[in-house]
């Protein structure tokens, strides 16, 4: 993963988040598999806050981004995976000092202060099919990834942690209340956070 400055992570997340927005009716489709179906409306009116929000108030250190992208993303749409989502951003920027670039161990320290948030926050651990089943390969990934080929070896991660899941019951949240009827269903959580992978690759390439 080559530095970024944050004008650069800025712009290639606001592609990015206008195409995961564009994923609204799949993301709902797969929540309605094992729960209520309103993911789809929390990323897409969560992905539109957080654009406003970064074009409204450009970020001058990743604190201040991450601070942005969280509040803007709990705030627009009540939803359990928006209050997740908030809390663990809103975590990882106190991990990050005052940093005014994106790099690679920089991307590593937010994942990784994110997860442990949302785990605590969702009382939720490895296995349970959830998004921690994506996040946490992913970032082991990303850890050991050959310069420059950071996203790849992320996405490749997250889509197996889904993978590995997809044949089980899910433990927590609304997919808890399906149970074994869940089997044989992604877990949208993750299967989000691999749309938004797969859209941070495409918009770095443009």
């Amino acid at each position: 993963m080559s530095d970024l400055t944050l004008v650069q992570v800025v712009a290639i997340l606001d592609r990015a988040l206008s195409a995961l927005a564009g994923q609204r009716d799949v993301l709902r489709d797969l929540d309605a598999a094992v729960g209520d179906g309103d993911l789809g409306i929390t990323v897409d009116k969560g992905a539109q806050a957080v654009r406003a929000a970064l074009l409204a108030q450009p970020p001058s250190s990743v604190a201040e981004m991450l601070r942005t992208i969280g509040a803007a993303f709990a705030k627009a749409n009540p939803s359990t995976m928006a209050a997740l989502v908030g809390a663990g951003l809103l975590a990882a920027a106190k991990v990050t000092g005052e940093r005014e670039a994106w790099t690679a161990e920089v991307a590593e320290d937010v994942g990784r202060a994110a997860m442990a948030r949302i785990a605590e926050r969702g009382k939720a651990h490895l296995g349970d099919k959830t998004v921690l089943d994506a996040l946490s390969p992913s970032l082991d990934a990303l850890r050991d990834a050959p310069q420059g080929h950071a996203l790849t070896a992320m996405l490749e991660a997250a889509r197996a942690g889904v993978e590995a899941t997809t044949g089980r019951a899910g433990r927590r949240g609304r997919a808890s209340w399906v149970g074994e009827r869940g089997n044989g269903h992604p877990d949208p959580g993750a299967s989000a956070y691999v749309m938004l992978l797969t859209a941070l690759q495409d918009a770095n390439r443009t």
